[in-house]
């Protein structure tokens, strides 16, 4: 999953939400030089991308968009499961949505950590902008397509995401609660406890 994803999988913990999101940003398995809330998100996150990349649901929906989406199905299926996790989230949190990132953004502290820079300016594009507020929509689905599809280093079709989202709607949707069934009961209502360091 995408951004949010990893906000929600993070239990409602402010700390672990912003170190979460901060595991996209290291490369590598020594993570001794960080403080052990830091290595528990990047744990978090990486548990998380696994669990979604190993999903049997997850995989056969992968093989059913690589014609249309060669080398990059994987990374539309995250972006597609954000925006259904937008637009259905109050099945899945009793906050509503623009409430819960807010919380978030007014939570989030960068000085004191090893952060780089270049995720250090995420997050305050992230506030500054909420993009993740426009996920719901079409609209924030395509944006999500194009902004990621332009940090790609090779030419890729992600751009036409929401066409092919809108094309396989219904299979998308069905892989999406079949998986959200399952990472919930994965990683239970302690996220934090889950993690292994």
């Amino acid at each position: 999953m995408n951004f949010l994803g990893h906000l929600y999988f993070s239990n409602n913990d402010t700390t672990l939400m912003r170190n979460n999101l901060f595991g996209d940003f290291v490369k590598g398995s020594s993570l001794d030089h960080f403080q052990k809330d830091v290595q528990a998100g990047i744990a978090l996150h990486r548990s998380i991308d696994s669990f979604i990349d190993s999903h049997p649901t997850v995989k056969v929906l992968m093989r059913k968009l690589y014609a249309e989406l060669p080398k990059v199905s994987g990374v539309a299926i995250d972006l597609f499961f954000d925006h259904l996790l937008a637009k259905h989230w109050s099945r899945f949190h009793p906050m509503e949505l623009n409430a819960f990132l807010h919380r978030f953004y007014d939570s989030v502290q960068l000085d004191g950590f090893d952060y780089i820079e270049e995720f250090q300016e995420m997050i305050r594009k992230m506030i500054e902008i909420n993009w993740i507020s426009y996920y719901p929509t079409l609209d924030g689905l395509n944006k999500m397509c194009h902004g990621v599809a332009s940090r790609i280093s090779f030419p890729t079709r992600l751009i036409n995401g929401v066409e092919v989202y809108l094309a396989h709607e219904e299979e998308i949707e069905t892989a999406f609660f079949e998986f959200m069934s399952d990472a919930q009961c994965f990683f239970g209502n302690d996220i934090s406890k889950k993690i292994v360091l």
